[in-house]
């Protein structure tokens, strides 16, 4: 098998991660490919005794670790995309946010995400320890849960109360879903693609954001159909059956990303 088929199948859930460390599908993507120009430009220092997965990343991660050193250069040069990295995200420290993501969204153990990010695992447990403790410092929002499974909504509901975030309303079909928002602005959406009127939790979003901004977290146990690169894809998207810590880890970026976006 080419090294290019081996990578493959893998190269969409890396796109998946560039995005929530990045939070912008474009800003993502220009990792992603800068990446995979230099495993093409110089297939023979791809490292080949490892598994394909942990190869792709560690490449990606070299990427994104040479293009965001404190050196004075403006963090916007790579590829034709200005801006890649925003100077406010130090709030959480770069490797705290990719031990973080790594273990909880990738599911890389920490000994592999310690090969990924050039730690122990034991520093990576530390890392992500203190991304933990900043989301608990984290300013908490009200979450719209549009999803029409009553067990998995409760979970939602638990896990975003446990977060200390509350609970704008639970929606099961599209048109609740923009009801809701219209009566209570959310600060966050956490939403499923297949709702319980055949509608679609995608179009329930895409009718919410003409009204304003708002996070958005797709729930799917589908996300290959979310990750063509055909369309515009969800910055932000957990795999069903998911983790509670994926679940955190998700939410924790996405209000990360929103308040990033607010003028200091």
């Amino acid at each position: 098998m080419s090294l290019g088929q081996e990578i493959a199948p893998h190269i969409p859930f890396l796109r998946r991660y560039a995005r929530a460390l990045t939070g912008n599908q474009v800003h993502g993507d220009a990792y992603v490919r800068a990446a995979l120009e230099a495993i093409v430009a110089a297939p023979g220092d791809f490292p080949r005794d490892i598994d394909a997965r942990l190869g792709l990343y560690r490449t990606f991660q070299r990427i994104w670790a040479s293009a965001n050193e404190d050196d004075g250069r403006d963090p916007g040069d790579l590829g034709d995309n200005a801006g890649i990295a925003d100077a406010r995200l130090t709030r959480v420290t770069p490797r705290s946010r990719q031990a973080l993501l790594l273990t909880a969204m990738e599911g890389f153990t920490p000994e592999d995400t310690g090969y990924l990010i050039d730690s122990s695992a034991a520093e990576v447990d530390e890392l992500v320890k203190e991304a933990l403790s900043e989301i608990e410092r984290q300013t908490h929002a009200d979450v719209l849960i549009i999803e029409d499974e009553p067990i998995i909504a409760m979970d939602l509901e638990t896990i975003v109360r446990d977060l200390g975030h509350g609970i704008n309303g639970v929606a099961v079909t599209r048109d609740e879903a923009v009801a809701q928002a219209m009566a209570k602005r959310p600060g966050l959406v956490l939403a499923d693609i297949q709702l319980a009127d055949d509608s679609s939790g995608i179009d329930a979003v895409k009718d919410i954001l003409a009204e304003f901004s708002v996070p958005v977290i797709f729930i799917t146990a589908f996300p290959e159909r979310l990750l063509t690169g055909e369309r515009p894809e969800p910055t932000f998207l957990i795999t069903k059956p998911f983790q509670r810590s994926t679940v955190k880890a998700a939410i924790s970026q996405a209000l990360f990303f929103d308040m990033a976006t607010v003028p200091a």
